[in-house]
């Protein structure tokens, strides 16, 4: 299945024929007929729309045809977290989820998902904006775990972790300003928040959390892979479930 889909036609039968469109690139201030068609199709799905350059898009372009319109589809169809939720329930265990914060590099997002997949987390939960979306190099390097663990992508985070602690969930982020991960108890239903490696978690979304944990570390730089930190953190809670049966 093509990333990307460019020229008017093309992208308009992308979105009525119902492909998961994860991005929309429209040339700013092109005003036409068919522009407009495009943007009033894409708010339906709450798609993001950018209005850029002409300059961005030619190079974002692989044809070099995109007459103003360039959108970037998913390579897999996204679950809902209440899909997740009920995998969880399925397998009769307390709901274990992964949610990233601002994970642009898809090689991070689908190391992300092998190692959800590996610890038992019962899916992914990514936000729309400003992260990468399920591209065929998210799911290579996934090595096949995305056919198996349901990623979500949310419009806003924050308020997803609201909704979700209304069930029962507690969430713990990774941040180096936290408790020691081996000194919190991270058993039960639980959500882990990995954010981008330069900036780390949000700070809305880190006040949002129940609990703060830091990897000790004991070289001389500071911080962690956002993949890495997320296996590290994944298995403490995976040991911990483990001790506690």
């Amino acid at each position: 299945m093509s990333e990307q889909v460019e020229g008017r036609n093309a992208v308009l039968e992308a979105f009525r024929s119902g492909r998961c469109v994860d991005k929309l690139f429209i040339l700013d201030g092109c005003q036409d007929g068919p522009i407009r068609t495009i943007a009033r199709e894409a708010r339906k799905k709450d798609t993001i729309i950018n209005y850029v350059s002409k300059e961005r898009l030619d190079q974002l372009s692989e044809t070099k045809a995109h007459q103003g319109v360039i959108a970037q589809v998913a390579a897999y169809e996204y679950a809902t977290v209440e899909k997740i939720l009920a995998k969880a329930e399925e397998k009769g265990e307390p709901p274990f989820l992964v949610l990233l914060d601002n994970v642009e590099d898809p090689h991070n997002l689908g190391a992300i998902i092998r190692t959800a997949n590996l610890a038992g987390a019962h899916g992914v939960i990514i936000p729309k904006r400003r992260s990468v979306g399920l591209t065929s190099t998210v799911a290579k390097t996934s090595a096949g775990a995305i056919n198996y663990t349901p990623v979500a992508k949310v419009t806003n985070l924050v308020r997803t972790i609201e909704e979700l602690k209304e069930k029962g969930i507690w969430f713990v982020c990774a941040d180096m300003g936290g408790e020691s991960m081996y000194q919190l108890n991270l058993t039960g239903p639980i959500g882990m928040i990995v954010g981008n490696e330069g900036e780390g978690v949000s700070r809305l979304v880190r006040e949002a959390c129940d609990f703060t944990a830091s990897i000790p570390m004991k070289g001389d730089i500071d911080s962690l892979n956002a993949s890495v930190a997320a296996g590290v953190l994944a298995y403490e809670i995976v040991r911990q479930r483990l001790m506690t049966k």
